[in-house]
């Protein structure tokens, strides 16, 4: 399989003495949809800044599809879009034209640069906004503008750095669905985001860095198989009894009121057991939900494990 990013030994030294990385290795597979997590300050953003040549390393290589981004600039930002946290196009430019120049700075036809941006514009729901200028849009909106302008020329790897941050939940779940279509499609995603659950809704593969260290880096799949536990809040159709038992060994239920419960499942029985288990006592669900999210509990455990 073809390696998207391949980051070997990345280390960052600010002159004040801050180490910012210290040698970071990381390996993203074409066509993955990759998370890379870590709190505040611990080195995501820098190491989005050395790929995209916007940050200076101190040591250390990295290759976009195989081309070192030192030796072969223009060829890795060909294949390379970046959604940067800040919105950083003037806010006095209408939609369109914002877009347009991005095009024009891949040396883009003005036939084809037109054609992709309505594409974009419209998928992400801006295509009535193009004439507005851009001080116009809601954060959110302001958010989908520079997806559009990172995909006007269809990069193979796009990089997004919070791209939901402070977008309502709605807006957020459409993003979501785009992202997962040109994912579907072909395009490898790098998202970095403090949304955990949106780390695990849609990522299938995740690093974790924390104090300019890869701490953590497997499947979404096998990291969320760590948990001990889980605890699931159920609210059922019937009234539940205040002495309910569920008869499953290790697995705890709490009464919150007549048609909810609390219950821990241990990491031995599946979700379906359960389900079964309730089918037999003819108690039926309605809903289920996650008291916490699971990648947080695991999260945290991580950050907590690295810092003792």
């Amino acid at each position: 399989m073809t390696t998207a990013i391949s980051i070997k030994n990345l280390q960052k030294t600010y002159a004040n003495g801050f180490e910012a990385l210290k040698g970071i290795s990381l390996e993203v597979e074409q066509g993955d949809f990759f998370a890379l997590l870590g709190p505040n300050g611990a080195g995501k953003s820098t190491t989005i800044g050395v790929i995209s040549t916007l940050v200076n390393k101190t040591s250390g290589s990295v290759e976009v599809f195989g081309k070192n981004v030192d030796t072969h600039v223009y060829e890795t930002k060909l294949d390379l879009g970046v959604v940067p946290q800040e919105v950083n196009f003037s806010q006095f430019e209408k939609v369109r034209d914002i877009v347009m120049t991005q095009a024009g700075y891949y040396g883009m036809p003005r036939q084809l640069a037109s054609e992709r941006c309505e594409k974009y514009l419209r998928k992400l729901g801006l295509w009535e906004k193009r004439s507005e200028k851009s001080r116009s849009l809601s954060g959110g909106m302001k958010r989908r503008l520079m997806i559009a302008r990172a995909l006007v020329h269809e990069p193979r790897l796009l990089i997004l750095d919070e791209p939901t941050a402070g977008v309502d939940i709605e807006l957020r779940r459409s993003m979501w669905e785009f992202l997962t279509e040109i994912n579907k499609n072909g395009t490898t995603i790098i998202l970095t985001t403090h949304y955990l659950e949106e780390a695990e809704q849609l990522c299938r593969n995740i690093a974790i860095i924390d104090e300019g260290n890869i701490i953590e880096n497997t499947s979404m799949r096998k990291l969320l198989a760590e948990l001990d536990s889980q605890v699931f809040i159920l609210d059922t159709a019937i009234e539940i009894a205040a002495d309910f038992d569920l008869g499953l060994e290790n697995a705890s239920v709490r009464k919150i009121d007549e048609h909810s419960v609390e219950l821990l499942v241990p990491g031995g029985i599946s979700i379906n057991q359960v389900f079964s288990r309730f089918d037999q006592l003819g108690i039926k669900i309605d809903s289920m939900r996650n008291k916490t999210n699971r990648l947080e509990q695991l999260f945290l455990s991580k950050l907590n494990d690295n810092q003792n």
